[in-house]
C-alpha cells in the first residue's frame, strides 16, 4: 500500500500543470464509526467478539490536484490513505477518487467539495496477525478555508462508505457469509497548497 500510495502522490507532480492548477497535501487526525448489521465471533471477529459497531481512530494522509477550471467549479482528483486502529483491530483504506470543488458558494474564502472514491482496504482483527484486503468505496463532503496563499484549514470532512473487512467467513470456516461494513467517517485539520 505504501509503495502505490507514493507512486500515485509522485504521478501528482509530475503532470504537466496549468498556471492555476492547485496541488494540496494534508495530514488530518480521523475519527470513523464502523458498523455491521451482523456479528462475527471468534480469532477474525474485526469489531471484536459479538460486536456489530466499534469507533476507529487514526490520520488521513493524501493530496488533491484541482486540474480543470469550469466557471463555477474546479475538477480534479484525491488520493489518500487512512491508517486507524481501535481495540488492537487495525484498517488500512486506500483510495483515489474524482473532487469537484464549488467557486464562491460560501464566499471567496471557502471551498466547498464532494468526492467519490474507490480503493482497497486492509484489515487485521484484534487477536490476530493475518490480514485481508478487499475493494471499498467512499463518498466525502467537505469544506476548507483559505487562511493564507499555502495553508487552509479543513473545516469539516465528512464521510460514508462500504468495507469489507477480515471475518470469520473470509479466513475462518464460517459457513454463512457476512455483510460489508458500513463506514461513517469524520476529519478535520491543515492543508497545505502547493501552488
Amino acid at each position: 500500500m505504501k509503495l502505490l500510495f507514493s507512486l500515485v502522490l509522485s504521478a501528482i507532480f509530475l503532470i504537466p500543470a496549468s498556471a492555476q492548477a492547485q496541488i494540496g497535501l494534508y495530514i488530518n487526525p480521523v475519527a470513523s464509526h464502523i458498523s455491521t448489521s451482523k456479528a462475527d465471533s471468534g480469532t477474525f471477529a474485526f469489531l471484536g467478539d459479538g460486536n456489530t459497531s466499534a469507533w476507529f481512530e487514526g490520520v488521513n494522509i493524501g493530496g488533491y490536484y484541482d486540474r480543470y477550471h469550469l466557471k463555477t467549479v474546479d475538477v480534479g482528483f484525491d488520493v489518500r490513505d487512512t491508517y486507524q486502529g481501535s481495540n488492537n483491530a487495525r484498517l488500512n483504506d486506500f483510495f483515489v477518487g474524482a473532487r469537484v470543488v464549488g467557486k464562491n458558494l460560501m464566499g471567496p474564502m471557502w471551498r466547498p467539495y464532494v468526492q467519490l472514491s474507490g480503493g482497497a482496504a486492509t484489515s487485521r482483527a484484534p487477536h490476530s496477525t493475518i490480514s485481508t484486503t478487499r475493494g471499498a468505496w467512499g463518498v466525502f463532503v467537505g469544506a476548507d478555508y483559505k487562511l493564507s496563499r499555502v495553508v487552509n484549514v479543513r473545516a469539516f470532512e465528512v464521510g460514508y462508505g462500504t468495507v469489507t473487512t477480515i471475518s470469520s467467513a473470509t479466513v475462518g470456516s464460517a459457513a454463512t457469509s457476512l455483510p460489508s461494513s458500513n463506514q461513517f467517517q469524520v476529519s478535520a485539520g491543515l492543508v497545505f497548497r502547493i501552488r
